[in-house]
């Protein structure tokens, strides 16, 4: 069986990036595309809960899109908002996502890996992942987990099924 291509979303969360600065979701993107994956939308937004919220609601009710990934504010500083933004939205919580990022996370940056909140889950037949707004952060969350996750040929299983109906 081939292969299932994915349509992707990605929201960059950060009062500083721009486009030509926002080394982290251009790093999703970029690693997204090399596994035959589809970045169809991309935008950056301000740390602020109801942004957040807005931008990835109106992603979860579009028919073309099965993956959100959101980089960025999911430490603990006061304007880190982002898995207050979207927790709301899940219907399901996928709370190994954050202990396994955590635990292969370890091996690169010690213990400073507990400050981050990572979390996923599924909402209208949509996988959401936040995870931290670092480049090596988001490498990390794609090489050893999301790669394997988002593809349909992966066994003994993965996220694909439930998106796709």
């Amino acid at each position: 069986m081939p292969k299932t291509i994915l349509k992707i979303a990605i929201l960059t969360v950060s009062d500083t990036r721009t486009n030509e600065t926002d080394t982290s979701g251009l790093k999703l993107k970029t690693l997204a595309e090399a596994d035959g994956h589809v970045v169809s939308e991309k935008h950056i937004v301000k740390d602020d809960k109801f942004h957040i919220r807005a931008v990835v609601s109106k992603w979860i009710h579009q028919a073309d899109i099965n993956v959100v990934l959101i980089t960025g504010g999911t430490g603990f500083a006061s304007r880190d908002v982002t898995p207050d933004a979207i927790e709301p939205l899940l219907v399901q919580n996928i709370p190994g996502f954050g202990e396994l990022f955590r635990q292969v996370s370890y091996d690169e940056i010690g213990t400073s890996t507990i400050q981050s909140r990572v979390m996923a889950g599924i909402s209208n037949g949509t996988f959401i992942a936040a995870i931290p707004g670092s480049t090596g952060a988001c490498t990390t969350a794609w090489n050893k987990i999301l790669s394997e996750q988002l593809d349909s040929t992966h066994k003994p299983c993965n996220f694909v099924a439930m998106l796709i109906s």
